[in-house]
């Protein structure tokens, strides 16, 4: 007989494009927001353009602005790059206090009951600094996402209560996704965010949402058609545009 972990559910998450479209400057989607709500009520992604971060709690879409700030995104924006799913909770623990990202992201490796499957993840509390980055809207002709970061602007919270809420994926999955954590952040009165560079938990709350199927939409515009997807130095993008060190 067979034995499973009760942790382990049949459950969808659901992605708009690939993370190498978005690295190769493929910044038009073919959905929109109000499409993207229809699949999930949490989840994070960017916007055309990439006009700012995403985040989607409990089904309100959130646009996080280059200057840190967070707005309800309207229903007819577009988005070339989104992950979502329904959020249920089947782990949920207490976060130790005073980790960082780097401890943290050890602490729910050692949570989920494999590594072969993705998990959403939401972290809610207090944290006594979270360093965020938010990407500024771009205009045509695009550049890869690796120089149009260098437009950024980082910004810094003390003592913020808020969620920060995205995925973890499989390595297996490097370039579909954000292999390792990928989190945005927003804080508590939905006013300000971005996508999290490192945070330090005072006290919060971890809760994961372990993931066995992937429903993957591929855009059939002509950039995603003629886009150079397999790039030799994959890592290398990654760890610029997500990590940014």
């Amino acid at each position: 007989m067979t034995e499973t972990n009760p942790a382990i559910v049949r459950h969808t998450i659901f992605q708009n494009s690939l993370m190498t479209a978005l690295l190769d400057g493929i910044y038009e989607g073919e959905l929109t927001i109000g499409d993207i709500l229809g699949k999930g009520n949490f989840g994070l992604g960017t916007f055309d353009g990439l006009d700012g971060e995403m985040i989607i709690l409990d089904g309100v879409c959130y646009q996080l602005t280059s200057d840190g700030k967070a707005r309800v995104a309207s229903l007819d924006q577009r988005t070339p790059f989104t992950v979502v799913t329904n959020f249920v909770p089947r782990i949920r623990v207490d976060a130790p206090k005073g980790m960082r990202r780097a401890e943290l992201a050890e602490f729910i490796d050692a949570l989920e009951p494999s590594h072969n499957f993705f998990y959403a993840v939401r972290i809610t509390g207090t944290f006594d600094e979270v360093v965020t980055r938010t990407v500024t809207k771009q205009e045509k002709p695009y550049r890869p996402m690796t120089e149009a970061i260098g437009d950024d602007a980082e910004h810094h919270f003390t003592d913020v209560h808020g969620i920060i809420g995205g995925f973890r994926t499989p390595a297996y999955a490097k370039g579909i996704g954000v292999p390792g954590c990928h989190v945005h952040f927003i804080d508590d009165a939905r006013t300000a965010g971005g996508h999290v560079l490192d945070y330090t938990i005072n006290d919060a709350v971890i809760e994961l949402c372990p993931a066995t199927d992937m429903d993957l939409h591929l855009p059939i515009t002509a950039d995603f058609q003629a886009g150079s997807l397999s790039p030799s130095d994959l890592d290398s993008q990654l760890h610029t545009t997500e990590i940014k060190e």
